[in-house]
């Protein structure tokens, strides 16, 4: 039986007071073999980021089927009041426990990171210049990596195809790269391909590089507006493949920083990761994102079905794309 009118009923939300959110998931199901340093650099991950974000971030961790040690640890930095959400759920997949994390809140900006991201100071205002100077950016990363303009970039790529504004650039950090290259277990990257990196110049002046990965990455929470609620692989199939395409179906654009913000660490703990020091926490800085507008379909069309073909030849990119581009022909062969 029900007495009474419930006062909270047709009661609007306030709107959030955060102003981006950042979601982990993370899944260390022991200290063995693989798994033997993971915690380890989890913690370096999740003190790394609570000391490069400003007050206004949300931070959310989605315990994906971890030991006991995991959510002892979880439960106790949310008792402490130093993250703000914690979801403890069996393994549903990398892909529905991000979707688990991200539901439910009106923030603008979305942060999804893998549990091995070790932040440097400077990451989150480097990401908001960016989403400023460009109206158009979707998905912004701050790690460079190699030939990412292959990777659902078509639509950019095909909007400024005769803009002298998108052309290769000197790539400011080769290091980095071949750094990130080598912590995901590939082999070194020919050094000569590391001096040049497709870029985009806005009006302001601000470059970014085109194309991002999706170990870490920023974006606008607007184009989760309409998202399957289940991925059916626990890794890998189209998870992944899936959210780096979201934004491409909104005519957005994937883009990267110039400059290094953050570093992959792997499964083993190494020396390095001791080494790097933060600056002071940020301050709230002001943030205005422009509206997503509806994309035209004759357009989406025209890049996902012929342009996103013509780019992924090989003698149209080399002989054509690179060189109108003004990428040296040493590099061109090779690229």
């Amino acid at each position: 039986m029900r007495i009474g009118f419930n006062p909270h009923k047709d009661v609007g939300i306030k709107p959030s007071a955060y102003q981006h959110q950042v979601v982990i998931p993370v899944y260390i199901p022991n200290q063995e073999g693989y798994f033997k340093d993971s915690f380890v650099i989890f913690q370096r991950c999740i003190r790394s980021l609570l000391a490069t974000v400003h007050d206004q971030t949300f931070v959310t961790i989605v315990n994906n089927g971890s030991d006991k040690f995991v959510r002892e640890y979880l439960d106790a930095l949310l008792a402490e009041g130093r993250i703000h959400e914690v979801i403890h759920t069996e393994n549903i997949g990398k892909a529905n426990a991000i979707i688990k994390g991200l539901s439910g809140n009106g923030i603008p900006l979305l942060t999804i990171s893998d549990a091995d991201v070790l932040f440097c100071s400077g990451w989150q205002k480097a990401t908001y210049d960016i989403f400023q100077s460009f109206p158009k950016a979707g998905v912004v990363g701050v790690v460079p990596q190699f030939k990412v303009l292959n990777y659902r970039c078509e639509n950019l790529i095909a909007a400024h195809f005769f803009d002298s504004r998108l052309r290769f650039v000197r790539v400011k950090d080769p290091a980095s790269i071949q750094h990130f290259h080598q912590s995901i277990g590939w082999k070194p990257i020919d050094a000569e391909l590391l001096e040049r990196s497709l870029a985009i110049q806005a009006a302001d002046g601000t470059d970014a590089l085109v194309g991002t990965g999706h170990f870490m990455a920023t974006y606008r929470k607007a184009i989760f507006d309409e998202i399957q609620t289940y991925q059916r692989y626990l890794l890998g199939g189209n998870t992944e493949g899936y959210l780096d395409g979201l934004a491409v179906k909104k005519d957005l654009w994937r883009l990267t920083t110039t400059e290094n913000y953050a570093f992959h660490m792997g499964n083993i703990d190494e020396p390095w990761m001791e080494e790097i020091r933060w600056a002071q926490k940020p301050q709230v800085p002001s943030l205005q994102l422009a509206p997503v507008r509806n994309a035209n379909v004759v357009w989406l069309f025209f890049v996902n079905k012929i342009f996103k073909r013509l780019l992924a030849n090989t003698y149209f990119k080399r002989k054509v794309f690179y060189r109108f581009k003004k990428l040296p022909a040493h590099l061109a062969t090779k690229y």
